[in-house]
């Protein structure tokens, strides 16, 4: 890779951050980029996993106010995650992912709609009810990201709207939580034991903390009908290149 790639990398970060803490995505950028600068495909997979870190934790510092009183929730969500990011690594060394490409458009699709349905008022109320099944849900679509991993982002984003009483700016930074207490457990592995090519991961890794704590900000100041649109139209589109790919 030459300098001014890796000038262009905090650039590319942003974009990332940002699309990643709003609609969880920031792999649809930063994924390609590292690619398109040359890197291999297992080398970009693992650098961009331990860079989306820095996301995460621009997100979560930029969304104290949409994550107070969530503190208790999200600890037991966490766990959840975690556990469902390792399972699912662990078989994507056992089952060939090409066994769970068929599922995935259906699935991106089907939580991109979900997130276009209207929140009744009765969401306001305490879902006490829903404490295990948004636990194994969670849980299930930490399987998910460990082992596939396609916007996952949106699924989670869908599961907490659906089964919590959060407004679109609280699932969107507990989202943004769970899915770096999950990647976190990922990147530390990659750390240790994969070809992460750490030149990129400094100058990206600072775009990426700069976009993920953009986030909330665009979060508050935008009209969430609108920011579900958007949501869905990228997670409808992905799937439809994801389903053009795996049926073609």
């Amino acid at each position: 890779m030459s300098w001014w790639m890796y000038a262009l990398l905090p650039l590319a970060g942003v974009g990332a951050g940002l699309v990643g803490s709003v609609a969880g995505l920031a792999s649809l950028i930063s994924y390609p980029v590292l690619l398109a600068m040359g890197l291999p495909p297992v080398t970009a997979n693992v650098t961009n996993s331990v860079s989306l870190v820095f996301s995460s934790a621009g997100s979560i510092t930029g969304s104290r106010p949409e994550l107070a009183g969530q503190a208790a929730r999200l600890r037991w969500l966490a766990v959840a995650a975690v556990a469902g990011g390792v399972t699912g690594s662990a078989l994507l060394l056992l089952v060939p992912a090409e066994t769970f490409e068929v599922v995935v458009p259906w699935l991106i699709a089907g939580a991109s709609l979900a997130i276009l349905l209207p929140r009744r008022p009765a969401d306001a109320e305490p879902h006490r009810h829903h404490g295990w099944f948004l636990a194994g849900g969670v849980a299930l679509v930490g399987v998910y990201g460990g082992y596939f991993g396609a916007a996952a982002g949106i699924v989670l984003l869908a599961l907490l709207l659906a089964l919590t009483p959060a407004t679109f700016a609280q699932g969107s930074a507990a989202k943004n939580v769970l899915l770096g207490a999950a990647n976190a457990v990922a990147a530390s592995a990659f750390a240790l034991f994969g070809p992460v090519h750490w030149l990129a991961v400094l100058p990206l890794g600072v775009g990426l903390f700069i976009g993920g704590r953009l986030g909330p900000v665009v979060i508050r100041r935008s009209p969430p009908a609108a920011l579900r649109g958007v949501i869905a139209t990228l997670g409808l589109g992905l799937a439809v290149h994801l389903g053009w790919q795996a049926y073609r």
